[in-house]
């Protein structure tokens, strides 16, 4: 039998793979150009994700990271820094530093109980208490909407969609999508 922890670690393992196998087979350019108006582009999910593991299932326990990245250490984080990768930060040191997080999340999920008591430090006072709980439903949350996102992006590169995609050839796809450009079609006034 399945405990709810259980339940949500392993989920929170499957997006978490989700999100990295949109990365797979992408150019270095591909990985960090911003995709949408407001400049999304994989690496930065990436990037975003590794503060969010450290916060919410880390410092929140009493657990903070060996180091926080240089993006929270800086402050720069809330100016946007954790949304892109700089030049100077390879894909290589950030897919190794969200494992490093990935990891400490796992630890604090495997040595604490569900409803262990902690408190996000840059929620406001009144609501930073929470449980472990809580922000392990936040995290896998928070990691399967950066993973649609993710699908998306990838989506936008290169035509490569998630594991749906595999069902229609060429042909079965533009059936598909001209049938939701007619129905489309009919709700224009």
């Amino acid at each position: 039998m399945t405990t709810v922890k259980g339940a949500l670690q392993d989920k929170l393992v499957h997006v978490r793979a989700r999100l990295l196998s949109r990365l797979e087979g992408l150019s270095e350019y591909d990985v960090r150009r911003p995709i949408t108006s407001t400049g999304t582009n994989l690496l930065g999910l990436v990037k975003h994700l590794i503060a969010v593991e450290h916060v919410y299932l880390g410092t929140s326990f009493g657990r903070p990271p060996p180091q926080d990245p240089p993006w929270v250490e800086d402050g720069s984080i809330w100016d946007g820094a954790d949304m892109w990768a700089t030049e100077d930060e390879t894909r290589e040191r950030l897919l190794g530093l969200y494992a490093q997080a990935c990891a400490h999340s796992d630890r604090t999920v495997a040595d604490l109980d569900l409803d262990t008591p902690g408190r996000v430090p840059h929620w406001p006072a009144e609501g930073a208490d929470t449980t472990l709980g809580y922000l392990l439903v936040r995290m896998v949350a928070e990691t399967a909407q950066h993973a649609g996102h993710a699908d998306i992006v990838r989506e936008l590169i290169d035509g490569r969609a998630g594991s749906d995609h595999d069902m229609l050839d060429e042909a079965g796809w533009q059936s598909y999508l001209a049938r939701i450009q007619t129905a489309a079609d009919a709700s224009r006034s």
